[in-house]
């Protein structure tokens, strides 16, 4: 398996929470350093709870399954201080 299939593989395990969601997380690149950088897609792109999904699941997801990675990065993270950033929806039962 090549190193992106195998970053892939990883990301899968943790796709079906993110489309719960309406989201979704796409490989960019790859570098020659063995940096991952992803892009955050749909309801992830724009959610004040993206850097915990990235730093909690993403990363911890590819940096467990393929132990060669250097490093993760976001290109379109949303900070949790951002005032365009979206909120979770509780829902009232």
């Amino acid at each position: 398996m090549t190193l992106k299939e195998r970053v892939e593989q990883a990301l899968d395990s943790i796709r079906p929470y993110l489309e719960t969601d309406g989201g979704d997380v796409s490989v960019e690149e790859i570098t020659a350093d063995n940096v991952v950088r992803l892009k955050l897609l749909g309801a992830c792109a724009s959610c004040s709870m993206s850097i915990m999904t990235f730093k909690a699941g993403l990363e911890q997801a590819i940096k467990k399954a393929v132990p060669e990675i250097t490093a993760v990065e976001a290109i379109n993270i949303t900070d949790m201080d951002d005032p365009n950033a979206t909120q979770p929806i509780s829902k009232v039962l």
